[in-house]
C-alpha cells in the first residue's frame, strides 16, 4: 500500500523551510504543502492558548488538501500546542523539540547554550526535556528577540543580523559553552554567520533532521510512503506554498530561502 497525498508542514512564518529542506533531501518524491503564518509571527511573543487556536486553523487548512501527515515545524507551537494537536486531529502529527538530548551527548565540558524563543524555554516540554537527558550539564538559555523578524525579512546576510547575532552569543561564548543547541527553526537559516562568530571549537545541533527521519519513519510504518513512478523511477515531488502574511515580504523571504518556481508561486490564504 502507498499513499500519494501530500505532507503538510507549518510554522508561524518562513523558518519551517530550514526542517522541509531536510525532508526534501530524505524523501525526494513526496509532494508537500507549506503553511507560513507569518502574520501573525512571531509565535514567541504570543500567549499559548493563541499559538493554540492559531494552529488548530492552520492544521484544518492543510487537512482541507488532504494530507497525510502534518509536521509542526515550530519549536514554539510544539510546546504549546503540540499535545494538543493530537488530540483535536487524527493523523500522524510530528512536532520539534530543542535538541537538548544530542547535545547532551555531545558536549565534552558539559556546558550547553540554547537559542529559542521565551515560550518555548518557559515551557514544560522544555524543562522535562532538560531534567531526563541533561541533568549533569549546565544550561545556559538565550531568549533571542527580534531576530526571527530578521529571518522573516530576508535579512539574512546583513550587518544588523550579524550585530544581533553577536549580542547573543557573546554571553555563551564568555560561558564556555562548547554546544549549542539552536531551538527555533528560523535559527538554522543563520547557522553560516552563527558558526562563523562562534568558531571552530563549539558544536551546533538543531532538530530538522531528526524531525526528516521521523517524518519518513511514521510514513513507512503506517504505509503512506508515496510509490515511485511506474517505470520504477522517483518522482520528484512537487512544493505548495501560502502564506497569512503579505506576499511582498514574504515572497522576498522565500525567494532567499527556497529559489525557484514553486516558492514564487506563493499564495495569501489567512485564515478567519
Amino acid at each position: 500500500m502507498s499513499n500519494p497525498n501530500p505532507i503538510g508542514i507549518f510554522d508561524s512564518g518562513v523558518g519551517g523551510i530550514s526542517v522541509m529542506k531536510e525532508i526534501r533531501r530524505l524523501l525526494p518524491d513526496e509532494d508537500i504543502i507549506y503553511y507560513a503564518d507569518s502574520a501573525h509571527c512571531p509565535y514567541g511573543t504570543k500567549d499559548p492558548a493563541f499559538i493554540r487556536r492559531r494552529i488548530k486553523k492552520v492544521a484544518g487548512f492543510l487537512i482541507s488538501f488532504k494530507v497525510k501527515l502534518i509536521v509542526a515545524a515550530c519549536n514554539t507551537a510544539s510546546i504549546a500546542g503540540l499535545d494538543f494537536l493530537r488530540h483535536t486531529f487524527t493523523l500522524p502529527i510530528v512536532g520539534m523539540e530543542p535538541a537538548v538530548k544530542p547535545a547532551a551527548a555531545s558536549t565534552k565540558n558539559g556546558k550547553i547554550g540554547v537559542m529559542a524563543t521565551g515560550v518555548t524555554l518557559a515551557g514544560d516540554r522544555f524543562h522535562s526535556l532538560i531534567r531526563r537527558f541533561a541533568g549533569n550539564t549546565e544550561i545556559i538559555t538565550v531568549p533571542c528577540p527580534g531576530l526571527v523578524e530578521r529571518v522573516e525579512a530576508g535579512l539574512i546576510n546583513d550587518p544588523a543580523t550579524d550585530d544581533l547575532l553577536r549580542n547573543f552569543l557573546d554571553p555563551l561564548l564568555s560561558a564556555g559553552v562548547d554546544t549549542l543547541v539552536l531551538g527555533c527553526t528560523h535559527y538554522p537559516l543563520l547557522q553560516p554567520q552563527i558558526a562563523a562568530i562562534l568558531g571552530p571549537d563549539v558544536t551546533i545541533i538543531d532538530s530538522g533532521a531528526a524531525v526528516a527521519n521521523r517524518v519518513a519513519t511514521v510514513l513507512k510504518e503506517n504505509n503512506l510512503l508515496k510509490d515511485p513512478a511506474g517505470d520504477g523511477r522517483e518522482t520528484p515531488g512537487k512544493e505548495m506554498f501560502f502564506t497569512s502574511g503579505e506576499l511582498t515580504d514574504v515572497g522576498r523571504a522565500m525567494a532567499i530561502l527556497w529559489p525557484g518556481k514553486a516558492a514564487a508561486a506563493i499564495k495569501q490564504a489567512e485564515l478567519r
